[in-house]
């Protein structure tokens, strides 16, 4: 089954692509959800037209993540913790990194971070996706308080 994805669907692809997906997935989820339409004929000639419209605003927009990639290499993160020797009470997740990244002066939505489950101090990187070809590794260090 083709499908035209209306937002970015994790593991699946991004906003506009066209992907092949198994009929239930598309039919019991990605469709009821919002996530994707059916790749009609129609569907793909107005996908076309929209992209072409839309390319060379996207110029402007990856210029826009790249620098905003730039200023996020700049801010040093250091987490404080609970923490028991090297051992943290609790975990530190996405959400912390992206409070980490607020105080800094960069607001990013944790969904667009991936780092895993920290439960010991130490440093660590994360993976921001910022725009679907600006991805960064994010360096932090998790300190005990």
């Amino acid at each position: 089954m083709e499908l035209i994805l209306k937002q970015d669907v994790q593991n699946l692809g991004f906003k506009d692509d066209i992907v092949t997906v198994k009929a239930g997935y598309g039919r019991n989820y990605l469709i009821p959800q919002g996530f994707a339409q059916l790749a009609t004929a129609s569907a793909k000639k107005v996908l076309a037209e929209n992209l072409k419209q839309r390319a060379h605003k996207e110029a402007k927009v990856i210029a826009d993540a790249q620098a905003l990639a730039e200023a996020l290499k700049a801010i040093e993160i250091k987490i404080a913790a609970k923490a028991g020797g090297e051992k943290l009470f609790g975990s530190i997740t996405n959400i912390d990194i992206a409070e980490a990244l607020a105080k800094g002066g960069q607001e990013i939505d944790r969904k667009f971070i991936t780092s895993g489950i920290i439960k010991r101090t130490g440093k660590y990187t994360a993976t921001v996706r910022l725009h679907r070809d600006v991805i960064i590794e994010l360096p932090y260090e998790v300190i005990a308080e």
